[in-house]
């Protein structure tokens, strides 16, 4: 499951830039951001994990594609 998983990433950021600012933008606010906010620095957790989110944007504006955030939202209120 988990090679399923990490095949369609890599097959949806083939692009060197965008993978780039993934490489940044994943840490900055899945890794750094809470570790700010563990030590009590509000601001800059918050800078780190929205600042991380805005490059994996535009990393999917660079590749053409959609992020794996607005897939999920797509489909939860897909019509049926």
């Amino acid at each position: 499951m988990l090679r399923k998983w990490y095949s369609n990433w890599l097959s949806r950021h083939r692009n060197r830039t965008s993978f780039a600012l993934h490489m940044v933008g994943i840490p900055a606010a899945f890794v750094a951001a809470p570790a700010a906010a563990v030590m009590k620095h509000w601001i800059l957790a918050a800078g780190l994990f929205f600042g991380g989110y805005v490059l994996q944007f535009i990393g999917h504006l660079i590749e053409g594609n959609r992020s794996g955030e607005e897939e999920l939202v797509r489909r939860l209120f897909r019509r049926r």
